[in-house]
């Protein structure tokens, strides 16, 4: 193999791990958006599957008690999440601008949170699930781990 082969399947080769090591960092902010936006949505959607949305919140397992009662609330199953803003902090952070609608009526308005990247997925972080927690007068076990 001549050199300039040698140098083209190097660098190749480099640009290959490179994409894979990123783990979807490479993507368009546009997209990360998206996404962030896609999975808080369905977190707070109360047409989602309990199972889905523990999956959807970092250290969901520690809340799954928690998620599967409320799953069983008729009240919970009106509710839905409308995303206004999304901004990226970091790789794995992103400051996030929602309304929560019960019933399609507003019930907390422009509240704040947070996206974090765990294991190449964006999840509602579990400070900004306990900060809605609290403001329901709950307070689970594992909010005191975060």
């Amino acid at each position: 193999m001549s050199l300039r082969a040698r140098i083209i399947l190097a660098a190749a080769t480099l640009a290959l791990v490179g994409v894979a090591s990123a783990g979807g960092s490479t993507l368009s902010p546009a997209t990360v958006k998206a996404e962030i936006t896609r999975n808080w949505t369905l977190f707070f959607s109360g047409s989602t599957p309990a199972s889905k949305k523990i999956q959807l919140l970092q250290n969901g397992r520690r809340f799954a008690s928690v998620i599967r009662a409320q799953a069983q609330s008729p009240l919970a199953r009106s509710t839905k999440a409308s995303v206004a803003r999304v901004t990226l902090v970091s790789s794995t952070t992103a400051r996030v601008v929602y309304t929560i609608t019960l019933g399609g009526q507003p019930a907390l308005k422009n509240q704040t949170g947070t996206a974090v990247r765990v294991g190449g997925t964006w999840k509602v972080s579990d400070k900004s699930f306990c900060a809605l927690l609290s403001l329901e007068g709950t307070k689970p076990s594992a909010c005191r781990r975060v």
